[in-house]
């Protein structure tokens, strides 16, 4: 089991920056890839980044590239997720994952995620 607590999300206006951190507890932090994902409200939950267990692989959904950096710290069992350039459209409860991945440098699918935190609030005013 691992145990993921997301914290950092609040209101910022157009333009502003904000980080969230998921802090994993449980099982060996450094065996899972980690995901960020978000659910606007009316709408589908979905993908934002992903980072291999040893950092070195990440994956963006083309909507945040260029604006958010994801990034781990395994001595801390935290991920982080560093957003730019926010816009209204940003708006959601975002979410951090964990995947049980073998390979140190693959990204998992998302199906492959069996950990999910309880999300934070982002909300970007205009």
């Amino acid at each position: 089991q691992v145990q993921l607590v997301e914290s950092g999300g609040g209101l910022v206006q157009a333009g502003g920056s904000l980080r969230l951190s998921c802090a994993a507890s449980g099982r060996t932090f450094s065996t899972n890839a980690m995901g960020w994902f978000r659910r606007p409200p009316g709408k589908e939950r979905e993908f934002v980044a992903a980072i291999s267990r040893n950092g070195i692989n990440t994956n963006y959904a083309d909507s945040v590239k260029g604006r958010f950096t994801i990034s781990r710290d395994n001595a801390k069992n935290t991920v982080y997720l560093q957003m730019n350039s926010l816009k209204p459209e940003d708006t959601a409860v975002y979410s951090c994952a964990a995947a049980e991945i073998v390979a140190y440098s693959r990204i998992p699918r998302e199906y492959e995620y069996a950990y999910w935190g309880q999300g934070t609030q982002v909300t970007v005013s205009s």
